[in-house]
């Protein structure tokens, strides 16, 4: 998929999922070390925000943003991916003072690679808004092409607001 970055262009490892698809399978690495499976993510509705890198602006607005709005959302999870190492989203967590969201490190690019959104380049996942339901069926999708821009919080919220049970 051709992406841009402050409208330089870039290319993903491949195609993105689509709508309707199951997420492939994957690992990543939560704030303790332990890996976290596409299994752990499909247990129940689902909000996946991949950025690119935690420590850049837009990457900490859209991951506050979604922190603020889960509190309205009592039967969905919310992840936060990024290829950052859990110490450096450990770090940020601490200094932005979030607490909810879950960060989930893709150091390794596993989860970029399966999904589509890998970005050999910078190593990073190209930044998007993926919701699941409960049997891992992608429902929801957003792909940003240009980076530098914020999701479409409205959207994807809505889409939870008519799908929470």
């Amino acid at each position: 998929m051709e992406i841009t970055r402050h409208g330089e262009a870039l290319t993903t490892n491949g195609t993105p999922i689509e709508l309707g698809e199951q997420l492939p399978t994957f690992t990543v690495t939560n704030a303790q070390a332990k890996p976290v499976t596409t299994q752990d993510l499909s247990k129940r509705l689902t909000l996946i925000s991949v950025v690119p890198d935690i420590n850049t602006r837009v990457c900490s607005i859209s991951t506050k943003h979604f922190n603020e709005d889960m509190d309205a959302f009592d039967h969905t999870d919310f992840y936060t991916i990024s290829t950052n190492t859990p110490q450096e989203q450990q770090s940020w967590c601490a200094a932005e003072g979030v607490k909810k969201m879950q960060l989930l490190s893709d150091q390794n690019g596993d989860f970029g690679k399966a999904m589509g959104l890998f970005v050999a380049d910078n190593h990073t996942d190209a930044r998007s808004v993926w919701i699941v339901d409960g049997t891992g069926t992608v429902k929801y999708r957003e792909l940003i092409t240009e980076q530098t821009h914020e999701p479409d919080y409205t959207s994807a919220l809505a889409y939870l607001e008519a799908h929470q049970h």
